[in-house]
């Protein structure tokens, strides 16, 4: 009987591990993603410096940097809520989550109004505005919008995501015993946090 009760216990630590593996490496190719317009961003900001210092100057920074404290705090409210799980506080664990998704939303409802902002001035991809001011300005704006939109699409998967767990998290699928799934989330909600944390800089603090 303890040998089956150990045998069991190695398979689900080695599968908790695979899982975890398997969500690094997920990661990985994720980041793969912006390496491209990263590396465009920097080739472009070295040929283009003073575009990109006037393209910069009129986006909403106070709303950015807004954007940049939510975003650190849901990352403390998902820790949050793993923590919460691993004492054994299902109430609090949902409640973090709750508050996570919550922030998630506020950035991206900030981040809209930021891009209407733009859109009802013109400024967009494609746009008759943004092909007749300068060949750098008009690069800025078409890796913002790009980098940013990437960047909101993986927030919106994060939200989703989160939900899910909140779900999971009530109906105990999500305890205490098996936290991986929540721990696995958490890091992809973190890698949304620190792409933003390099995008916050790159294109709103240029001097």
């Amino acid at each position: 009987m303890m040998d089956e009760a150990a045998k069991i216990a190695e398979r689900e630590h080695r599968d908790h591990t695979g899982s975890k593996m398997g969500m690094w490496f997920f990661l990985i190719t994720e980041l793969f993603f912006f390496v491209g317009p990263f590396l465009l961003y920097a080739v472009y900001r070295y040929r283009y410096a003073t575009e990109f210092r006037k393209a910069s100057s009129v986006l909403n920074l106070p709303l950015a940097a807004i954007n940049t404290v939510v975003l650190l705090t849901s990352s403390l409210t998902m820790t949050l809520s793993i923590s919460s799980v691993k004492r054994g506080s299902k109430r609090m664990a949902a409640i973090f989550l709750a508050i996570t998704a919550i922030l998630g939303v506020i950035f991206m409802s900030n981040k809209y109004v930021e891009w209407h902002e733009k859109i009802s001035h013109g400024i967009y991809p494609g746009s008759q505005d943004l092909l007749m001011i300068g060949r750098g300005e008009a690069l800025f704006y078409s890796l913002y919008f790009f980098m940013t939109g990437l960047h909101g699409l993986h927030v919106a998967g994060g939200i989703v995501l989160i939900v899910v767990m909140m779900v999971l998290v009530i109906k105990e699928e999500v305890h205490q015993d098996d936290v991986v799934k929540l721990e696995n989330s958490g890091l992809y909600w973190h890698l949304v946090d620190i792409i933003w944390i390099y995008l916050f800089p790159l294109f709103y603090l240029i001097s």
